[in-house]
C-alpha cells in the first residue's frame, strides 16, 4: 500500500480523483499524523509528500521509502519559496523533481523530474503541478519503481520568502508589480501590498493589459482585526 501526506486542498482532491480507487492507498492530512506508530501500522511501501511543508520525523524517512515533490531542477532552488523565487528572478517554465527524503533540506537522490510551466497565478501553478504528480510522477514511480540517482551540477538554495517581501511599493516596473501580484495569489499566502499611512492594500486576481494591470483590492485600515 501507500501513503499520501498533504495538506492542500487540491492535493486532496487529486488523491481522490487520481490514486484512492486505483491503489491501495491512505491519505493523512494532519502534520501530527505523521508518526511512526502510524506509519508503521500501515507499514507502505511508498509515502508521498506533495507540497508538505513541514519536517519528516527521521525515523520515518530512514525506514520508509519517502519522496517528495520539489519545484526545482534541483540541484537549483533547494530551500524555501521555489514558486516565488523563481519568478522574481524571471523564469518562465521549472521542472518538479522527485526526491528522496534526507536530512539535508531537498537534497536526496532524484527519481525523475517533469516539466512545469510558471505562467498564471500562484494557484494556477499549484494546481497544474498537482495533475503533474498526481496522474504521472507518482503513477510512473509505482509502475516502474526507478531508482534515484544522486543530484548533479552545482547547488543553489534560496530562501524562505518573508510577508514583508511582498511589498510592491518599490518596484519599478508594470511587469514586475504584475508577477508580484500572480506569484502571491493562493491561499494561506501573504498578497501583494502597499502600505499608506493609515491603510493597507492587498491586490490579487492580476491581468496585464499592456501597461495596464486590472486586478481585485482589500483594503484594511492599520490595526483593525
Amino acid at each position: 500500500m501507500i501513503l499520501i501526506a498533504t495538506t492542500k486542498q487540491h492535493n486532496i482532491d487529486n488523491y481522490h480523483k487520481y490514486i484512492k480507487d486505483d491503489y491501495v492507498s491512505e491519505l493523512i492530512t494532519d502534520k501530527d499524523e505523521l508518526n511512526i506508530k502510524k506509519v508503521k501500522e500501515l507499514n507502505p511501501s511508498f509515502i508521498f509528500f506533495p507540497h508538505w511543508s513541514w519536517i519528516i520525523p527521521k525515523e520515518v524517512y530512514e525506514n520508509y521509502e519517502c519522496i517528495i515533490f520539489h519545484m526545482t531542477d534541483l540541484p537549483f532552488g533547494r530551500g524555501g519559496s521555489p514558486l516565488q523565487n523563481l519568478i522574481v528572478m524571471g523564469e518562465k517554465e521549472t521542472k518538479i523533481s522527485a526526491l528522496k527524503a534526507t536530512k539535508e533540506l531537498d537534497a536526496g537522490d532524484i527519481y525523475m523530474k517533469m516539466p512545469l510551466s510558471l505562467d498564471g497565478r500562484a494557484q494556477d501553478i499549484y494546481e497544474r503541478a498537482s495533475d503533474i504528480i498526481f496522474d504521472n510522477m507518482i503513477k510512473i514511480i509505482l509502475n516502474t519503481t526507478p531508482i534515484p540517482t544522486a543530484q548533479v551540477g552545482d547547488i543553489t538554495s534560496f530562501k524562505r520568502r518573508t510577508a514583508e517581501q511582498s511589498d510592491i511599493s518599490k518596484l519599478d516596473s508594470i511587469q514586475k508589480v504584475y508577477d508580484y501580484i500572480r506569484m502571491l495569489d493562493a491561499p494561506s499566502y501573504p498578497h501583494a501590498f502597499i502600505e499608506t499611512l493609515n491603510f493597507k492594500i492587498e491586490f490579487k486576481d492580476a491581468e496585464i493589459k499592456g501597461d495596464i494591470i486590472e486586478c481585485k483590492t482589500t483594503i484594511t485600515k492599520k490595526g483593525s482585526k
